[in-house]
Order: structure tokens, then sequence, then C-alpha cells
């Protein structure tokens, strides 16, 4: 298994003085997330709320990667690796950390160069150097610059994972070669995504799949109601505005075909996303738990 995080994790909100105990919390949620075995995290901005300074030093000594790939220090230099490489279950896989673009506040100096560039540069470095089998990248920026990334960087990224916007979970989409995925917001769901790594080209979503041999399903019967009202329209303005209906579901009917076909063909290199909700049905640590609460006592607004 392998655990990750896209960013945004350690507080609340990007202003520095908003939460009293931002900085005790940050430090918990990281010393967990490190005792979990999460592999790699991106940097945020709601992760750099108390600076660069104390990210590197909380992050000291532990088995967690911070990473980004274009947030640089006022002379250009980079403040955390731009990946890692690690294997698991016999795949190599590379991971690509982003922030977003423009300079943090209250960081003199401080900015996240343009994503897109560094990530597809970064990605294309793991194929041909590291020759991993797999190239995540951990995009914590906003959506609309996840969804641009997905479609420039060609063959170079296969998955896409995102957060910066607090959107909830929702499904993967393929606008290119490269998977975009949302991670949920605000830890309130933890997102599972089963890999099979198999043959080449881009992931085919099983989960995609299911839904378009579902929708097929339920398009057929509307198809045949559709033809039963041309059959008996009577007048040539009603027969005109069947016939333009059933044309849109015969055009629909042939992309969701083929969305049920190329998923039986793309078996071998495929994904299936689902969501694990984090609500009282999950069991709580105990020893996290009273960590939590004297930091969130039970009761406060924000417990």
């Amino acid at each position: 298994m392998l655990v990750l995080d896209a960013g945004n994790a350690l507080f609340k909100f990007a202003a520095k003085g908003s939460d009293p105990k931002e900085k005790e919390r940050a430090t918990l949620l990281l010393e967990t997330m490190d005792a979990l075995g999460t592999t790699a995290m991106a940097v945020g901005e709601r992760d750099l709320t108390l600076g660069t300074d104390f990210l590197l030093r909380a992050s000291k000594d532990r088995k967690m990667k911070l990473l980004s790939a274009n947030l640089v220090d006022a002379g250009g230099k980079p403040l955390f690796p731009a990946s890692t490489v690690v294997t698991v279950g016999g795949v190599k896989f590379g991971l690509v950390g982003l922030s977003p673009e423009g300079p943090v506040p209250g960081q003199k100096g401080v900015v996240g160069r343009p994503p897109v560039p560094a990530a597809i540069a970064e990605s294309r470095r793991l194929r041909t150097q590291e020759k991993v089998d797999v190239v995540v990248v951990l995009a914590a920026m906003p959506y609309m610059e996840a969804t641009r990334l997905s479609m420039e960087s060609g063959n170079a990224v296969d998955l896409i994972l995102q957060s910066h916007d607090r959107r909830g979970q929702g499904m993967a989409q393929r606008n290119d070669f490269a998977t975009l995925v949302p991670t949920g917001e605000r830890g309130r769901e933890l997102g599972h995504l089963t890999l099979s790594v198999g043959g080449k080209g881009p992931f085919v979503d099983l989960s995609g799949t299911e839904r378009a041999r579902q929708n097929l399903k339920m398009l057929e019967a509307n198809l045949q109601q559709a033809r039963r009202s041309l059959a008996a329209a009577k007048d040539e303005r009603t027969r005109k505005t069947w016939e333009e209906t059933l044309s849109d579901f015969e055009a629909r009917q042939k992309a969701l075909a083929l969305e049920v076909e190329s998923g039986k063909q793309g078996t071998e290199r495929s994904l299936r996303l689902s969501y694990i909700a984090l609500g009282g049905n999950i069991q709580d640590d105990p020893e996290v738990k009273k960590r939590v609460e004297r930091i969130e006592p039970p009761g406060s607004a924000s417990h």
C-alpha cells in the first residue's frame, strides 16, 4: 500500500494567527501522518501558514517526504525536493509535489513558480532517468491548474491527485492521458485508489466503465420509448422533435458503447476510486484522541 497526501493538510487557514492552537495542531498532524506510513505530501497553501522554516523544522528526521517542484526561496533555490521514488508491490512510483503559483504571504522572496511546466519537466525526468512505472503528481494547487496539467502533460504523468479548493469527493476524470483525481476535503474522507499496473497507455477508470454500462442500459430504454413516440406522432412538428431527440440519444448511445468497449480492452492498466467517510463509525485511536482533545476540547466550535 502507498499512502499519499495531496497537501493543504496542516492548517485550517492560510493566514497566520487565525487559530490559536495552529502550531500544536500542525505538529500533531505531521506526527500522525508519519506514524501512519505516509510516503509523501505536497506542500500546499494551507501547509505554509507558519512559513517554510517551521515546516522544514517540523518535518526534519521524519520518513514522510514533503515535496514541491516549484517552490523556491529568494535566490531561486528549491526549498523542498521536487520528487521521490518508491517501489511498492514491485511497481516503481515516481511522486512529484506541486505548490500553488505566486508569492507566499509573509515569506519574503519565497515564490511558487509556474507549476505546470515544473511538473512536466520533473515527470519526464522520472520517466527517462529513473525509469519509473507510474508517475503520480501531488497537486496542491487550484483545480483549473490541475486540469490544465492533465491536458498538457502528454504521457509524462499518469495520475494527478489534487487539493486546494476545499472540494469534496468526486469522480476520477481523464482529459487526455493523465487521470485527475479529487482527494476530498479537510480530512473528512480517505480516498482509496486501486491500481492494476500492466500493459501500456493511460489508466482506464473501471468505475467510469460501470457507470457507462448503467447509463447505456437506461438510455436503451429511453430510445425504445422515443421510437414509440415517433411512430405515434400525428403532425410534422412533433415528428421532427422526436427525430431530433432520437438523434441525440443515438449519438450518446454510441459514445457510451465506445466507453464500455474501451474499458473491456484496457483492464490490464486500470484504476478504481472509492472513498471511506471518516465519521463516527470509524473507531478512534485512544492516544491520538487524547492529544486531539487537548487541542480541540469536546464541545468546542472546532471539535
